[in-house]
């Protein structure tokens, strides 16, 4: 079958581009052709079809998103100015699943969170008009971020995110969501936990990646904490900068054999705005922390861009000697999984999908407990820090959880654990397809 994936972007290293990318690459494993269709696609991505209009940093998609959002009231124009884009994006669509003769459509969150009104609302109908077998893949939803709980568009969000189709089969990524979608519509959904192909060898040093702490002006007496994560509020990075801060007092910083302590910061800032990257910046400033926010220097692929390197996000990996990922609020934890299969120590927060879904598997991480605030710096304390010293120092100690942690992870989330998922899904749209023949229709473009 030819099974398209559609986004609002699809480059870069977010979590919802990389999974994709993990769920295509198992598809055509399966022996299936994929395609993509979004705002933004990697020049060395699937073949696929870019329409600008669908990113949700379009002027118009932005405008609709900030008067929709915050406001009870909707602007007199809004609710027009909604449908017209919709109304482009659906030509866009239709064009799309026609000129690659997509059997199966897979929408990437695009009808689970709003960050682009129009483009939800178009799939929508698009899906209920042609009856298209679909695989909506929904990593967040809107009702679990507080920044979309006041809305004047209450009845588009209950239409399309997302949306109730007959030929939809919806995938979620932890079980909370799971549970939610079954209270709030009734629907069963599939759970697909976020993967990692654990059967290739993680990446190494190289002749290319071997000078990049000096090209980050960094030396092997540094002690690399990497926060693999944008840099957006709910990631709680100021738990992060705290840690280090701890970390560089000078008891500690003899247990650590006089390393110097310094947080690296590897994702763009910018999705929700640079506030938050300011903030972060005056903290570190304040508690005598070396921020290293080095998105530039970070792609997909490693190269050279404007004369100078550009590293992939796995030698971040590859240098790092530890790894924080104090979340908030995470679907489910794409980096926290990268970092077990990198074989490294860390420090998380124990998030809510975290505690229902992967710490009761047994992981030996460093925990904390931060339900809202991430200026709660209690949490980082004196055990926290003796932990987090003892997994950087002691060799017996981090070989034996990082080997255990890599086990555990492959068992639970790896690409194999995730194909006879993918399989079942895919056959359920086939007999899907197959049943619905005689009532297809042609999308008009």
């Amino acid at each position: 079958m030819n099974v398209g994936f559609l986004s609002t972007r699809l480059a870069g290293t977010d979590g919802v581009s990389l999974e994709t990318a993990k769920l295509a690459a198992i598809c055509s494993r399966l022996g299936h052709s994929v395609s993509y269709c979004a705002g933004e696609l990697d020049a060395d991505g699937p073949p696929g079809m870019l329409v600008p209009e669908m990113h949700f940093t379009h002027p118009e998609a932005r405008w609709i998103h900030d008067h929709s959002f915050g406001v009870v009231d909707p602007a007199p124009d809004l609710l027009s100015r909604i449908a017209s884009m919709a109304d482009t994006l659906r030509h866009a669509i239709a064009t799309y699943i026609n000129d690659f003769a997509i059997d199966v459509l897979v929408p990437e969150n695009a009808l689970s969170i709003p960050m682009h009104v129009p483009l939800g609302m178009a799939l929508t109908d698009v899906i209920a008009e042609s009856g298209l077998a679909v695989i909506n893949h929904n990593h967040d939803f809107y009702w679990e971020r507080e920044r979309f709980q006041v809305n004047c568009i209450g009845e588009v969000l209950s239409t399309a995110f997302p949306p109730n189709l007959p030929s939809v089969q919806h995938v979620v990524i932890n079980s909370l969501a799971q549970d939610a979608l079954r209270a709030r519509l009734g629907v069963e959904a599939t759970l697909l936990a976020n993967i990692f192909d654990f059967a290739s060898a993680a990446p190494a040093l190289t002749p290319f990646n071997h000078d990049l702490r000096t090209a980050l002006g960094l030396s092997d007496q540094h002690l690399l904490i990497l926060q693999p994560t944008r840099v957006v509020p709910r990631k709680g990075i100021e738990l992060a900068i705290e840690l280090v801060r701890r970390l560089r007092e000078p008891a500690i910083r003899t247990r650590l054999l006089g390393k110097e302590a310094v947080l690296l910061l590897t994702h763009h800032a910018g999705d929700e705005g640079l506030d938050y990257l300011q903030q972060l910046r005056q903290q570190a400033a304040e508690a005598g922390v070396p921020l290293l926010y080095a998105a530039d220097r970070f792609a997909p692929v490693a190269g050279e861009r404007a004369g100078r390197k550009v590293y992939s996000l796995w030698d971040a990996y590859v240098h790092a000697d530890f790894v924080t990922y104090p979340s908030l609020v995470e679907g489910f934890g794409n980096a926290l999984i990268e970092t077990l299969y990198f074989r490294l120590p860390a420090l998380v927060n124990r998030y809510d999908v975290y505690k229902a879904d992967i710490g009761p598997k047994g992981f030996d991480l460093v925990e904390i407990d931060v339900k809202g605030d991430p200026r709660a710096f209690a949490a980082i304390d004196n055990a926290t820090v003796d932990a987090v010293v003892e997994g950087i120092m002691d060799p017996v100690t981090r070989r034996r959880a990082v080997e255990h942690n890599y086990a555990l992870a492959r068992q639970h989330y790896s690409f194999e654990a995730a194909t006879p998922i993918v399989a079942m899904l895919l056959a359920r749209a086939q007999r899907d397809i197959n049943r619905g023949q005689e009532d297809a229709i042609d999308l008009p473009v």
